[in-house]
């Protein structure tokens, strides 16, 4: 693994495990959220000036106004989500800076993420080539649209979340699968 990844400092290994204990202790009970949160280097998804502050429990500027999450909103999100069992293919409306994606994969067969923002795209996708996250889809579309190529998904997590759930969405999740 590389020094990047790795972290040192406010960004190593140390600061990301006080983080889990963090969590824990507010309530996220999932041990499999939590050990994809340990395991995913969250100081690479935010720019480097942010980097000492990326383990606090706190959003962080991404850019074009926009954040991101707070890790205990992450892990709480991703929780519900797989509350009823293991999924194997979900799609997520938001990638942003790809860090609930890259959680997700730790705990899914297949993401499938929508991004609006080229610029989070790309970014993004350069930090799953990085982690060799090879089970994450990336597309540069409109999420109220959804993915329908690869639907029907076990579940729907919209970290960009509309006002009111766009019926293209609901007719792409599995019966039984999860909003």
């Amino acid at each position: 693994m590389s020094a990047r990844l790795q972290g040192i400092g406010m960004t190593s290994r140390r600061t990301r495990n006080r983080l889990i204990e963090r969590l824990a202790g507010d309530g996220i009970a999932d041990i499999r959220v939590l050990e994809a949160m340990r395991q995913t280097p969250r100081h690479i998804f935010v720019d480097e000036a942010l980097a000492s502050r990326a383990y606090e429990d706190t959003a962080l500027p991404i850019g074009h106004g926009q954040t991101i999450s707070q890790p205990y909103i992450v892990a709480r999100m991703t929780e519900v989500l797989l509350r009823d069992g293991p999924l194997n293919r979900v799609l997520e409306i938001g990638t942003g800076s790809g860090y609930q994606a890259a959680i997700l994969a730790h705990l899914v067969a297949e993401v499938y993420t929508l991004e609006r923002i080229e610029a989070f795209l790309r970014r993004a996708r350069n930090c799953f080539y990085e982690l060799r996250l090879r089970n994450i889809h990336i597309k540069y579309s409109d999420g109220t649209l959804g993915w329908p190529g690869y639907a029907p998904f076990d579940g729907i997590i919209a970290t960009a979340a509309p006002a009111d759930i766009p019926a293209a969405l609901l007719e792409q999740l599995a019966v039984g699968g999860d909003w």
